[in-house]
């Protein structure tokens, strides 16, 4: 059937989604394309276990919201959440650029009430879209901050619209009104571009002018927080059941193996239970609040790092508590095989005859592994990567991508594949080292992602094939020709403009027609004298190779061609 509808394919190769569905209607079947997230849900439907909230309404409790911090790099996030829980991330960060995600707890006061806010730190930089995407989706509330001396930024627009996108409640915090040339009213006016209206204005959204730095107004920005979830959002979710949620961040730590940053977002998690997240799985042994301290349950909306995985999840995976290991375990597998097998098909080229064309020209492969201290470094790094746009003549794969230090057998598996390996805050263990060295694998460490996102676009850059354009020279008019025996046919010319050079190419023009092309000088004479260059106004006598076909009044053209740097 799909020979007929002119798809060259075999049983086994993966085709497009509008292929499958074509081919459904050509043979009377209804084909539905489920997201993955149907199809987890499929999964988990298999298991009897359900994701979402369970339980009668009278079991459900109120939970603390759920908070982004979100806007353009530079604008004080991390300044802002040091000094909500007066701790200091920022200055261990390389280029002072948040690179991993990171969730804390705050207690606040609101009406003589304790209540607490759960903060999730999203990194700023712009190559972190997909990471502070997922951010939004875990997220009650976004806090945009924006500086008030420098206004708002292309990130901050973009933070708006995953958090509109993602229909989030947004509290603005304008930031740095201590610094010269503060102007928080004109913050206000441009974010009413972007269907943010304050509420001295009008609006429905709360702007509140802090200094991060300072310590100015905090209290009334958590205020702020606490009251848009209050008006806003209804947040209760039920503690009785399993415990349910989202994988924040995960990293590979040398004495603990696979740490899980989680989100309880429903049900009570507790020491000892079975847990799947992602295509991890296993037991949690322990579980550490944002302090380093031991906790033995976690709560919804309570942020915690989980010991005890095979593995570490990516970011924004889900996770789940089941009953018992073997059943996690099951979960884990049949996650892995789906994504192998959608990295498979991604990986795997489909051609038609059309492209067949296209696909015989050949292109240059860059192969890269990546391997960073957290998935959602990883994530984001890979993500910018692939937008790197440098022509079609170019191509870029990431062939493996993992969390942890570079072992050896990410060092074999570039010397199977022709590959660099990137360190993204990791390094290659001893003996990977020795490999490398010995195979002449190339590593490249990073610590500050625009950095390795700038050399890469480099090397694609210089893997392009050099384009060439062609640099006049000079013109040289013929006053006389003379034929001898040794050279053959010499002409004797004044030189119009530039210069002619030996070794230089030519073209013939005889009433401004080209007559004969891409000629060589093969020798140039002034008088008796060999010479490297004639310059304008001199006369020269000079052979165009064996070309014979010279007469007085023609002009010769020289130039050169040189290589085009690319844009």
């Amino acid at each position: 059937m799909l020979f007929h509808l002119g798809e060259m394919v075999t049983a086994t190769a993966s085709v497009a989604d509008e292929v499958l569905e074509l081919l459904g209607n050509e043979m009377n079947y209804n084909v539905q394309v489920v997201s993955p997230e149907e199809e987890d849900r499929e999964l988990l439907d298999s298991f009897d276990i359900s994701f979402g909230d369970e339980g009668d309404e009278e079991d459900w409790v109120v939970r603390p919201p759920v908070v982004t911090i979100m806007g353009h790099v530079d604008h004080g996030k991390t300044r802002l959440l040091d000094t909500i829980r007066k701790a200091n991330v920022r200055e261990g960060e390389a280029g002072g650029i948040t690179q991993h995600i990171g969730a804390y707890q705050v207690q606040t006061e609101l009406e003589g009430e304790e209540r607490p806010i759960t903060f999730i730190d999203t990194p700023g930089h712009e190559a972190f879209t997909a990471m502070r995407a997922r951010g939004a989706k875990s997220t009650d509330i976004a806090v945009i901050v924006v500086a008030a001396d420098d206004g708002v930024m292309p990130q901050t627009v973009e933070a708006i619209n995953h958090a509109q996108a993602a229909d989030v409640p947004i509290v603005v915090a304008v930031n740095k009104i201590d610094v010269e040339g503060a102007n928080p009213a004109k913050i206000r006016q441009q974010l009413t571009e972007y269907n943010l209206v304050a509420e001295e204005y009008g609006g429905d959204t709360m702007f509140v002018d802090i200094s991060a730095k300072q310590g100015t107004n905090i209290d009334q920005l958590l205020e702020a927080i606490l009251l848009t979830a209050d008006a806003a959002l209804d947040l209760r979710a039920n503690p009785n059941m399993e415990a349910q949620g989202v994988t924040i961040e995960g990293h590979l730590d040398r004495g603990r193996g696979p740490v899980a940053t989680v989100l309880v977002q429903r049900g009570t998690l507790r020491v000892g239970d079975s847990i799947v997240a992602g295509d991890a799985s296993g037991r949690v042994r322990r579980m550490v609040d944002e302090y380093g301290d031991d906790v033995t349950e976690a709560l919804p909306s309570r942020p915690v790092q989980v010991i005890g995985l095979t593995s570490v999840p990516g970011a924004g995976d889900t996770f789940l508590v089941v009953d018992e290991d073997r059943v996690a375990r099951q979960i884990a597998d049949r996650r892995r095989a789906r994504e192998r097998n959608a990295e498979l098909a991604s990986r795997r080229k489909r051609v038609s005859l059309e492209d067949l064309d296209a696909a015989l020209k050949e292109t240059s492969t860059l192969n890269l592994i990546i391997k960073g201290d957290n998935s959602g470094t990883v994530e984001a790094l890979e993500d910018a990567l692939m937008k790197l746009d440098v022509g079609e003549d170019v191509e870029l794969r990431v062939i493996h991508r993992g969390v942890g230090g570079i072992t050896e057998g990410d060092i074999n598996l570039a010397i199977a594949d022709n590959v660099i390996v990137m360190g993204f805050n990791v390094r290659a263990e001893g003996k990977a080292t020795e490999l490398a060295n010995r195979e002449g694998v190339e590593i490249r460490y990073y610590s500050v992602i625009y950095q390795a996102i700038e050399e890469i676009e480099q090397a694609l850059k210089g893997m392009l094939k050099p384009e060439y354009e062609e640099v006049e020279l000079g013109r040289a008019e013929v006053r006389e020709v003379f034929k001898s025996s040794k050279f053959g046919t010499i002409a004797g010319c004044l030189v119009m403009s530039g210069e002619i050079r030996r070794n230089a190419r030519g073209r013939l023009l005889r009433d401004s027609v080209v007559i004969a092309d891409n000629l060589p000088i093969s020798s140039l004479r002034r008088f008796k004298d060999d010479v490297v260059e004639v310059r304008e106004g001199f006369e020269c006598g000079l052979t165009l190779g064996s070309y014979s076909d010279i007469k007085v009044d023609d002009v010769i053209e020289t130039f050169e061609m040189r290589e085009k740097p690319r844009a």
